[in-house]
């Protein structure tokens, strides 16, 4: 059993003569699925998480600075996947940083205005636009000169610095994230590997080296939410608390179906005719319908596997989830 096991856990739930939670406790030992389905489901993030790129958005948000939320995004897919108690927040929005959302914590229309109980499920893509990815891949197809390959991989410091910074950023909103529904399952979602694995030729602009650099940019920076997410929910097991943080590798989602493939799952390079001239449109580099439906998949794969160890929620809470409560805390 989990208590007998780390000796961590039991202090905080009450469990019987076999190890198992007390059926009368404070907690229940909830299966994956249902630690993640008894309440609500908040939907956080990014491009990458609001389905910029997937088309088929929301009115209200496909307008010049909108957040353009796709309905084949994935939050929309993981809602759909299992029968969710209560509904789907969805709040990721195009453009998305992660200090901006500390920024306007409490805010109307902010992504962390809310306070909701009785959510149960919490996804959250973060952290590229505060390393400036889209500034990054501009600046490699856009070299003076043309061939200096250097002026991509040059900007490595400044990412790790950024990074490195971001850091703070993560801790911080996670423990946001926490204090408004502590009893959730908290999904960190990363980020897809836009390139071949092993890039052969050029795309556009864009060299075989600049490709296998941007992704190894990319699989850095997942690693480093990773451990992240492994710190906190380590934390989250030491301290007796409900509730779990969780990271789902999606690294490879795209794998076969890349920028530059016969069947790309992912925007190529689009571009926009302004007044001002020819410019990239802001879904370039970003995941399509079908991109999106293989992230969806790896996080109900999650989701329904669970991390490698228990899911506890507050009993009263689970039972406080009626429908009229639950009605009440969505955004």
């Amino acid at each position: 059993m989990w208590c007998e096991a780390t000796q961590s856990w039991c202090t905080g739930v009450p469990v019987d003569s076999g190890g198992r939670p007390d059926s009368d406790g404070e907690y229940l030992e909830l299966s994956p699925v249902e630690a993640a389905t008894w309440g609500n489901y908040y939907a956080l993030g990014d491009s990458y998480s609001s389905g910029d790129g997937a088309h088929d958005y929301h009115p209200e948000t496909a307008v010049s600075g909108g957040c353009w939320r796709s309905a084949n995004a994935y939050p929309e897919l993981v809602a759909a996947a299992h029968d969710f108690a209560g509904q789907l927040s969805f709040l990721a929005c195009s453009g998305q940083r992660g200090h901006a959302m500390l920024d306007t914590v409490g805010e109307d229309g902010a992504q962390l205005s809310w306070e909701a109980p009785h959510t149960s499920l919490v996804t959250i893509g973060i952290g590229g636009n505060d390393l400036g990815f889209s500034t990054v891949l501009k600046t490699c197809m856009v070299r003076v000169p043309l061939l200096d390959s250097g002026a991509c991989t040059g900007q490595e410091d400044d990412i790790f610095n950024r990074m490195e910074k971001f850091e703070k950023t993560f801790e911080e909103l996670i423990a946001r994230v926490r204090e408004r529904a502590p009893d959730a399952r908290v999904l960190v979602v990363g980020y897809p590997r836009l390139f071949p694995e092993e890039p052969t030729g050029s795309y556009y602009t864009l060299t075989a080296s600049s490709q296998a650099w941007l992704n190894e940019t990319v699989q850095e920076f997942n690693g480093q939410l990773e451990e992240a997410v492994r710190v906190q929910d380590s934390a989250i097991v030491e301290a007796d608390m409900v509730g779990s943080v969780e990271f789902v590798d999606v690294y490879h989602a795209l794998d076969g179906h890349e920028i530059g493939a016969e069947d790309p799952w992912v925007n190529g390079v689009l571009l926009r005719d302004l007044a001002t001239g020819v410019t990239l449109d802001r879904s370039t580099f970003h995941p399509d319908a079908d991109g999106h439906r293989a992230v969806g998949e790896l996080v109900v794969d999650q989701i329904e596997t669970g991390p490698d160890r228990p899911l506890y929620a507050t009993r009263d809470v689970v039972a406080g989830a009626t429908p009229e409560v639950l009605a009440s805390e969505t955004a």
